[in-house]
């Protein structure tokens, strides 16, 4: 029998059992949910409690009803089969674990199945505040609560059609470099449009005019309230062009953030992005970030395969 290197605690960059499963090649694996140490738990309720105001001051109406269909738990890390179980009778979404990294065709495409990959480890507790990757209170209190809303699901869904939109539009370029370059300028286009939408997006509504609905925002204790309330922070109606131009901050609070009237708007937005796509508007968009990684651009030539 080979020896394992598995030992209970799945924390962010010290999780043995997702470094295995990674190192193995394998995406999507379980939950592991017996690994979880109480520093682990304690995390969990350290950022549940202290966000927890913030939502009820920011955050959208849809989401906070979304905290309460699913039940989240305010003192352990969420079991996800038992949200599934709440979760697919609503949209028929569902959290689906993996090891790390998914590459951007196939986080799309899961997308379109309506699946969430979903990050099992968690930020340590000494790191409460900011952590470059995703963690399960990212991915499981910033995201999932947003699935139960029928318009929003179905948005997430059309994204996952745009990936596919992408590969047949490029996949019939003879020439290498032309294919490459364009499906960079698509990708980069796609990236920054669910970054300002889907991460760090705004809507109109709530008692302060405006709320958010972005995952990014609503899983930062710290910049969840900086985006409402801090008057250096700049908040434009959405605009498409602006959308997939516009460079992302990756560590620091985003100084420009947009605003989409309602979930209807923003499924009519994506409705946009795949016109502008078929339409060639997206095949040179600014340079900046995000940088689209060799892994991403792969994983969308491999789907025309």
């Amino acid at each position: 029998m080979p020896q394992t290197l598995s030992a209970p605690g799945l924390t962010t960059g010290r999780a043995p059992f997702v470094e295995e499963a990674r190192n193995r090649g394998e995406l999507y694996i379980r939950q592991a949910y017996e690994l979880y140490s109480e520093a682990n738990h304690e995390s969990w309720r350290l950022l549940f409690a202290r966000i927890r105001p913030r939502w009820e001051m920011y955050a959208n109406d849809q989401f906070l009803r979304g905290i309460e269909a699913l039940n989240l738990p305010p003192d352990r890390v969420p079991r996800l089969d038992e949200i599934n179980a709440r979760l697919r009778p609503l949209t028929g979404f569902q959290a689906r674990a993996v090891s790390g990294y998914v590459p951007g065709f196939l986080f799309f495409d899961c997308l379109r199945r309506r699946e969430f990959p979903t990050t099992i480890t968690i930020r340590p507790a000494d790191r409460t505040d900011y952590l470059p990757e995703p963690d399960v209170f990212h991915d499981v209190a910033g995201h999932v609560p947003m699935h139960t809303e029928r318009a929003f699901a179905d948005t997430l869904v059309r994204f996952g059609d745009c990936a596919h939109t992408a590969v047949e539009l490029t996949s019939g370029i003879r020439d290498q470099g032309e294919r490459n370059r364009r499906l960079t300028n698509i990708i980069k286009a796609m990236s920054r449009f669910f970054w300002f939408t889907v991460e760090f997006g705004l809507m109109r509504g709530g008692p302060r005019g405006i709320c958010a609905y972005g995952s990014g925002l609503l899983s930062s204790y710290g910049e969840l309230e900086h985006a409402i309330e801090a008057e250096e922070t700049q908040r434009y109606p959405v605009r498409m062009e602006w959308l997939i131009n516009q460079g992302a901050e990756i560590d620091r609070y985003q100084p420009l953030l947009f605003i989409v009237d309602s979930f209807d708007h923003l499924f009519d937005l994506v409705d946009r992005l795949e016109r502008w796509m078929r339409e060639g508007k997206l095949d040179n968009v600014a340079p900046g970030l995000p940088e689209v990684n060799p892994g991403d651009l792969q994983s969308f030539l491999d789907a025309a395969e």
